[in-house]
């Protein structure tokens, strides 16, 4: 009977240092292999984090709006190179107060208003790309206006005083024979209340911008382009292009972040290139982030819009007849006196 259980106690024992031994491999294999899985997964290479640069973009309603909706989409679903941050104002002065409190570091204007706010803010604002050529018009309710001088005695409502659109339109009038405020009345209301007045009938006469222009010829059929002011600019031969928005950008901020600025008008050119090749699909985008109020109205307005994205040493020789002019018709429109060289950027 003892020399059994000294078998079995035997036996036992067996077991236990055999269960000892297989628990003791059990767990080297598995460090090996834990260490043999983080010396892999140290040895791939792991992917970089590139920190996108913060971007402030601000945009006016209309033409000079445009061209951005396609980078504003892409930025949206977070496809663009910079982290971008958009605004929209219904009107140039707003924006001029964005860019002049540093709210904005880069922002769609009209180019007087781009020269005078470079003499306002002693240069710290310089003019990146020229994006909208000639977009105004004349409507009547009626057929008899078929030339310029043909105003006399009107009166005009129009929008844009202070920029643009009235010193264009001050300019074709004095130089067709025509005094603003003798021989012609022009009223300055904002361009959706005219846009109103003119498709209800409310009102003869008006200048007006794309694509107001085509949502008035949408709704009433009455209606109907009596001038093209880009028109009646070229036919005085004054050795300059009707050039009316534009993108500035912050000298510091470009000067602080060379690169970010570069990625923009890569980014910016394709977008605008895109929205003027395919009006169809860019509509639903201009619609939706409020630049007009109809996608319907931007499709049949995008091919009048004469969106371009110019930039580098094209823009100064683009622009530059078209501030001569305004300067010897009214210096104020520009700020006093034309931009210095530093008005214009270019990259390092």
């Amino acid at each position: 009977m003892k020399h059994m259980q000294k078998i079995l106690s035997v036996l036992v024992l067996l077991a236990l240092c055999c269960g000892l031994f297989a628990a003791c491999g059990g767990g080297n294999a598995s460090q090996t292999e834990s260490q043999s899985s983080s010396s892999q997964s140290e040895s791939q290479p792991q992917p970089e984090t590139v920190e996108k640069t913060a971007v402030r973009v601000g945009l006016i309603k209309g033409p000079t709006g445009i061209g951005a909706v396609q980078l504003w989409d892409k930025s949206d679903r977070d496809e663009t190179k910079n982290d971008y941050t958009f605004s929209l104002a219904a009107a140039p002065t707003d924006m001029v107060s964005r860019v002049a409190a540093g709210e904005v570091d880069i922002a769609a204007l009209p180019t007087n208003t781009a020269a005078a706010l470079y003499r306002k803010t002693s240069g710290n604002v310089q003019l990146l790309a020229l994006n909208t050529e000639g977009v105004l018009y004349i409507l009547e309710n009626g057929d008899g206006i078929q030339k310029m001088s043909d105003l006399r005695g009107k009166t005009i409502y129009a929008n844009g005083q202070g920029a643009n659109p009235e010193y264009v339109l001050n300019y074709l009038l004095r130089e067709n024979g025509l005094t603003p405020g003798e021989d012609v009345t022009v009223e300055f209301r904002d361009a959706d209340e005219i846009a109103t007045l003119m498709a209800a009938g409310e009102i003869d006469v008006c200048m007006l911008p794309v694509p107001n222009v085509t949502s008035v010829l949408m709704k009433n059929a009455d209606v109907r382009i009596a001038l093209d002011l880009t028109e009646e600019w070229n036919a005085l031969d004054n050795g300059s292009i009707l050039t009316m928005g534009c993108v500035v950008v912050q000298k510091a901020f470009a000067e602080q972040n060379p690169e970010a600025v570069a990625a923009f008008l890569e980014e910016y050119r394709e977008s605008v290139e895109s929205v003027a090749a395919d009006p169809e699909a860019a509509a639903p985008l201009v619609e939706k982030y409020e630049i007009t109020g109809s996608a319907a109205i931007a499709k049949a307005a995008i091919p009048d819009c004469n969106l371009v994205c110019i930039t580098g040493a094209d823009v100064k020789t683009s622009i530059e007849g078209y501030y001569k002019v305004l300067q010897q018709a009214d210096p104020t429109s520009i700020g006093g006196e034309l931009p210095g060289d530093d008005f214009y950027y270019t990259a390092e």
